[in-house]
This record gives structure tokens, C-alpha cells and sequence, in this order.
């Protein structure tokens, strides 16, 4: 399985992803999620947040989070993450992944479970930024 991580203080270009996906031919899926700053954080209006990691922690803890993703789904052919960090404005993406499989099912079942257990296990903190 190919496995692709940046974590990157500048503005995911998904267009440059997308185009840099290496196809093959038995990949009939392609997920791709952006995570979006939202302009709320719990019912209070923001305008960025703001992402703070532990890099080198991180990247173990994603590197073991592609290991298991490929225990569990191994017909995934790739996935690809990038999480920004810093400063992120609202409506601007601060996640993108990208899994590639022969299967929707399994590259929905893999990106959901890989986002939930991100948000769980990697040390990767945020701190909303309002306008006042």
C-alpha cells in the first residue's frame, strides 16, 4: 500500500494533490475528504484555528494509524493525509485525505475509521481564534 503523510504550515492545494494521484488499474474508488475550518467552535463565531502538534509524535502516531489501516483493509491501495498546521482561516481546509481502493465501501469504511481514530490518537491540538 502506498502511504503518503505531510503535516504542513501551508494551504493544502488539493488541485496539486489530485493531480499528483498515481492511478492504477485496479483502483475503481477514489475518497477524497477535506476537512474545513468551520466558522463556528461551539456555538461561538471564530475566524481560524489555530494547529499545534508534537510533529515527530505525529507522524509515529499516523504511520501506525496507515499500518493498521492496512491490517483492516488491505484491498486499499493508498492513502494520503495532509494536515495543516498554524494558522488555518476559516473556510480554508485544514485536512485532506485521499484513499484508493477497488471499492467504494472499503475506502469509506478506511477514510471514516482514519479520521476518527486521527482525531483520537494524534497529538494535534487546536485553538479556535475569534474576531474580537
Amino acid at each position: 500500500m502506498l502511504k503518503h503523510l505531510l503535516l504542513t504550515r501551508d494551504p493544502i492545494d488539493h488541485a496539486a494533490l489530485r493531480a499528483g494521484r498515481i492511478a492504477t488499474p485496479t483502483a475503481g474508488a477514489v475518497l477524497e475528504f477535506l476537512g474545513i475550518v468551520r466558522g463556528s467552535e461551539d456555538g461561538a463565531p471564530i475566524t481560524a484555528i489555530d494547529y499545534e502538534a508534537f510533529d515527530a509524535m505525529a507522524e509515529h502516531q499516523f504511520r501506525k494509524l496507515f499500518d493498521e489501516l492496512e491490517r483492516r483493509w488491505p484491498r486499499v491501495e493508498s492513502v494520503r493525509l495532509v494536515h495543516r498546521l498554524g494558522m488555518v482561516p476559516v473556510a480554508e481546509p485544514s485536512l485532506w485525505v485521499e484513499i484508493s481502493s477497488p471499492h467504494r465501501g472499503e475506502a469509506f469504511e478506511a477514510c471514516q475509521w482514519l479520521i476518527d481514530e486521527m482525531k483520537r490518537a494524534v497529538p494535534i491540538w487546536k485553538r479556535s481564534i475569534s474576531g474580537a
